[in-house]
């Protein structure tokens, strides 16, 4: 089991958890960011940091977000397992579910 990031992130990007994460498994997309799966140790670290609670143990995802659970797992078919976010940093892209939401106007 892992934790996901879901909808409430988009466009906020705080990135406490990223502070927080003794891992290093929170990566940073164009408008969101994501939980890698497969680097993640389940620690919750993350979660109680998160000013827009959109951080949730994978069995916990309310429903309206379900599809986060494969949004998380997904922005990282390409990508793979780099076994870290700091050396990447930013990555230019986001999950389609992400990068079709409408941009909040400024």
């Amino acid at each position: 089991m892992t934790y996901v990031i879901a909808q409430p992130c988009t466009d906020v990007k705080d990135k406490a958890c990223i502070e927080e994460c003794p891992v290093d498994c929170i990566y940073e997309g164009q408008r969101a960011l994501y939980v890698h799966p497969d680097e993640c140790v389940d620690c919750g670290a993350c979660e109680p940091v998160c000013p827009v609670e959109a951080i949730f143990y994978e069995d916990d995802v309310p429903e309206q977000w379900a599809a986060y659970r494969a949004v998380n797992v997904e922005f990282f078919d390409e990508l793979g397992s780099p076994g870290g976010a700091a050396q990447l940093g930013l990555i230019g892209r986001d999950h389609p579910t992400v990068a079709e939401q409408p941009v909040p106007a400024a």
